[in-house]
């Protein structure tokens, strides 16, 4: 049995309904290959959204970002000429810049920090200022776990390690700049280009999450991982706008429980798979390292010289003072 087939539990692994010949079947574009939290999200939106809809609503999963890269998806999102997309959070960042708090480097510490943040009043403003800001409706949360970096060269546990790296970042200004803040000039690149960017040898790493360094089987290309907890990986699950609008308001009802149902599905697995994927990476010969003294070093630097830079692109420092209030915490000094 594989990760993903353990992955749909409960109800939704147990309803299984003959689709109607007239069923509508919507197109959903994923990032990542097979096996890891996208395509877990995905797999368990569609038969939650069959359930609600009693089989007249379905979809049909794009794999591997064959519908384009992830940044690319939001525009067709919101043009219409896509129907879902699922996506890391920092691709939709350059079309809604609030979203960009939740990629503020150690602004989330754990899993229950995601989800406080994701499922409640925050996460609703964020829904509300992305429909607002791109032309997207955000309806569901994968949780992946932080992004570790990897690369080919050499184990890393401290800042001074990472230099001399070339270091592969998404197109994202607070990543770009949270390595900078270490002291490396990261190559920003399209998802799409990375895995035959470090086969070749063009950069020497990048981070993602456990989940996605398995799924895009990034061991083939990479030896050594640093388990580095500067970002939370949250992958959104978006709808066009305009698709959602023109839905009837018991379609959307249904569309929305699929959505929340897929949430709370990927918070499971998560938990149940991530540390298995870690030993199944080591078993393949990766070598994992922890940063030294805590990570003290690189919250240092990331915190003091990152977040005061987007304090106005996010919409002031009140708006990360309120996901850190939310959170329990003090404010930004």
């Amino acid at each position: 049995m594989t990760i993903l087939t353990r992955f749909v539990t409960g109800a939704v692994a147990a309803f299984a309904i003959s689709l109607p010949a007239a069923a509508t079947e919507y197109r959903i574009a994923v990032g990542d290959g097979a096996g890891g939290t996208q395509e877990a999200l995905g797999n368990a939106f569609i038969a939650a959204l069959e359930e609600q809809s009693g089989g007249e609503m379905t979809g049909k999963l794009f794999l591997n970002g064959q519908l384009g890269d992830e940044q690319d998806t939001v525009t067709a999102a919101a043009t219409g000429t896509l129907d879902f997309s699922i996506l890391a959070i920092n691709n939709i960042t350059p079309f809604s810049p609030s979203v960009g708090t939740l990629t503020l480097p150690y602004v989330i510490l754990s899993q229950e920090d995601a989800e406080t943040l994701t499922q409640g009043e925050i996460g609703q403003e964020m829904i509300e200022q992305t429909i607002e800001d791109a032309g997207v409706r955000i309806i569901g949360w994968a949780y992946s776990g932080f992004r570790v970096l990897t690369n080919s060269k050499k184990p890393v546990s401290t800042v001074d390690d990472l230099q001399g790296l070339v270091i592969r970042v998404p197109k994202n200004e607070i990543m770009i700049e949270t390595y900078k803040s270490w002291g490396v000039n990261p190559t920003p690149m399209a998802w799409g280009e990375t895995f035959a960017a470090l086969q070749q040898k063009v950069v020497d790493g990048q981070d993602n999450p456990y989940m996605t360094v398995y799924a895009m089987k990034f061991d083939e290309v990479q030896k050594y991982i640093t388990n580095l907890h500067y970002i939370f990986s949250i992958e959104p699950l978006i709808v066009s706008e305009a698709l959602f609008e023109s839905l009837s308001e018991e379609e959307q009802q249904q569309v929305l429980a699929a959505g929340e149902a897929a949430t709370k599905a990927s918070s499971e697995f998560l938990k149940a798979e991530e540390a298995k994927i870690r030993e199944e990476l080591v078993s393949r010969g990766m070598e994992i390292t922890d940063p030294a003294d805590g990570e003290k070093e690189f919250i240092e630097l990331a915190t003091t010289a990152v977040w005061p830079k987007f304090y106005d692109q996010i919409g002031g420092k009140d708006v990360l003072d309120n996901v850190l209030n939310a959170l329990g915490r003090e404010p930004a000094k």
